[in-house]
Order: structure tokens, then C-alpha cells, then sequence
């Protein structure tokens, strides 16, 4: 399919974030230099919670999400921050619906990541004393499969429908790395069917398990009804960095791919959040929030000094 559809265009030109060179200088170092924290924070989490002290479920979870939130952001910024410093910032024809499929791939796997991290909340908060036999070492295993699984799924059903549009028009892709949308409109076709194709796909999976997550949060905070302050403090401690997490990832994935798409350069702000922002801060609120964390990240510490 790539390579049939190569023979008329070859290449993509994706744009920047600003078209002023000034700004884009300071960009390149302030991108590359969130790109850095956001490698090398996860890379942090990813071998703390890897470590035998932390077994229990939620940083099986955690282990997971920082491994994914490395392999996201690496599909899209190296490529941005690049092309701060050229004038033409181009990316193959394979290439962009290699990073298409990147971008889809890791995005729904992280939400359905998140998905499972909050029922394991919920059985932690609501049913304590079953948690052990609920969470078990199979079950969470399960729940990452089906997540890594359905991620797959979903962008391999988003990536398909572009890679067999004709493109044979402008090459100039809005966006600073190769979405659905932008594309869209770089087709040699009727692209309505595709683009609600794609609405119904990315916006429906980003939609309903945020409204999960809120469901699954208003659930817990009504159990706490005749809780004591400390229980109470206890739960919001576990949760909050969760919540937030949430908010920061679901509300600009779920504000572009819940609807048509018309403005791209609006899209191509938001787009920064989710696919950069909240990677590099998810780190720094597990590891803030979290007691054990920020002991293990401390003993590792003194442990390589």
C-alpha cells in the first residue's frame, strides 16, 4: 500500500508551531529540552517501579505508562524539534504513516493504561479487603495485554483508510507531525466517510473512557460517605495524582478527535499537550504524590552517587 501510493508523493512538508525564526530558535530549546525531562523522568519511574520492592498492581500499571509515554512522545517531538532548524521540515510518505500508526498506537494504549489504572483504584478504595484476590498478578497481566491489543487494533483501523487515499495535490501537511485530519485534507478524494470514520473511532474510545474515569471516581468519592478525614485524605492521596493525569491527557485528545476538524492550527497547539506536556509531567505527579516512589527514586539516587 506505502509503496503504490508513494510513486505520487513522495514526501510530506509538516509544518512548524510558529513561522517566525526567532521563535521557533527558542522552541527548539525549550522542546528539546521538555523532549530530555520526559525521557529521562519515565526512564526514572520505569526502573523504579520495575524493581521488586514496588510488586503491587498499581506500579505494575505505572511500569507500563512510563514505558509508553517514552515510545509516544519519541514519535513525534525528535521530528518537531528538528525541524525548528530547517526551512522545510519533510518526512517520507512511509514515514508519516509510520508515525501515524505511532501516535494512534501509543495514545489509545495509554488510555486504556489509565483505563485499568482506575479500576484498580476503585477495587483498592471500595473493596479493600478483596483487593488482593481482585487484582491478581494474571489478572493485571491480562488487562495490559488487552490494552497493548486494543491499541493496536484501533490504529491499524485508523492508519489503513489513509494509507489507501490517493495523494497527488499540496504536500504541505498542517500539523508538526502526520494526523489524521491534516491528512484528510491533503487527499485526492471525497475524505468525508474517512474523516467520520475517524471521529467515531479516535473520539468514541477517548470520550467513553474518560467518562468511565469519571464514573469510576464519582463511584469512589460516594463509598467515602461517613469516612473519617483521614480516610478520606488517604483516598484523595491515592487518586489525585490519577485525576489529574487524566484531565491532562483526556481533555485536549478528547477536544481534537471528538469533532471534524477545521481548524488544524488550533489542533496543532492542543496537540502539544497530549503528545509532550503531559508525558514529561507524569513522572514528576506520580513521583510527588507518591511516598514509596519518591523513597525508591531516593535510594536509587544514593545508589549511583
Amino acid at each position: 500500500i506505502v509503496k503504490e501510493n508513494s510513486s505520487s508523493m513522495k514526501e510530506f512538508i509538516l509544518l512548524s508551531l510558529s513561522d517566525n525564526e526567532g521563535v521557533q530558535k527558542i522552541y527548539f530549546v525549550v522542546f528539546l529540552l521538555f523532549y530530555m525531562l520526559t525521557v529521562a523522568g519515565n526512564l526514572i519511574v520505569l526502573t523504579v517501579t520495575s524493581s521488586r520492592h514496588l510488586n503491587s498492581p498499581m506500579y505494575f500499571f505505572l511500569c507500563h505508562l512510563s514505558f509508553i509515554d517514552i515510545c509516544y512522545s519519541s514519535v513525534t517531538a525528535p521530528q518537531m524539534i528538528s525541524g525548528f532548524l530547517v526551512e522545510n521540515n519533510t518526512i517520507s510518505f512511509a514515514g508519516c504513516i509510520g508515525q501515524l500508526f505511532g501516535v494512534h498506537f501509543f495514545g489509545c494504549t495509554e488510555i486504556f493504561i489509565l483505563t485499568a489504572m482506575a479500576y484498580d483504584r476503585y477495587v483498592a478504595i471500595c473493596r479493600p479487603l478483596h483487593y488482593p484476590a481482585l487484582m491478581s498478578r494474571r489478572l493485571c497481566g491480562r488487562m495490559v495485554g488487552v490494552s497493548w491489543a486494543g491499541g493496536f487494533l484501533h490504529s491499524t483501523l485508523q492508519t489503513l483508510p489513509i494509507a489507501l487515499l490517493p495523494f497527488c495535490g499540496p504536500n504541505k501537511v498542517a500539523h508538526y507531525f502526520c494526523d489524521v485530519h491534516p491528512l484528510l485534507h491533503l487527499a485526492c478524494a471525497d475524505t468525508r466517510a474517512e474523516g467520520l470514520a475517524a471521529v467515531a473511532n479516535s473520539g468514541v474510545i477517548s470520550l467513553s473512557c474518560f467518562l468511565i474515569l469519571v464514573t469510576s471516581y464519582v463511584v469512589i468519592l460516594v463509598s467515602l460517605r461517613g469516612q473519617t478525614l483521614a480516610g478520606w485524605h488517604k483516598a484523595l492521596s491515592t487518586c489525585g495524582s490519577h485525576i489529574t493525569v487524566v484531565f491532562l491527557f483526556f481533555g485536549p485528545t478528547t477536544f481534537v478527535y471528538i469533532r471534524p476538524s477545521s481548524d488544524l492550527s488550533e489542533d496543532r497547539r492542543v496537540a502539544v499537550f497530549y503528545t509532550l506536556i503531559t508525558p514529561m509531567l507524569n513522572p514528576l505527579i506520580y513521583t510527588l504524590r507518591n511516598g514509596e516512589v519518591k523513597g525508591a527514586v531516593r535510594k536509587l539516587c544514593r545508589r549511583k552517587v
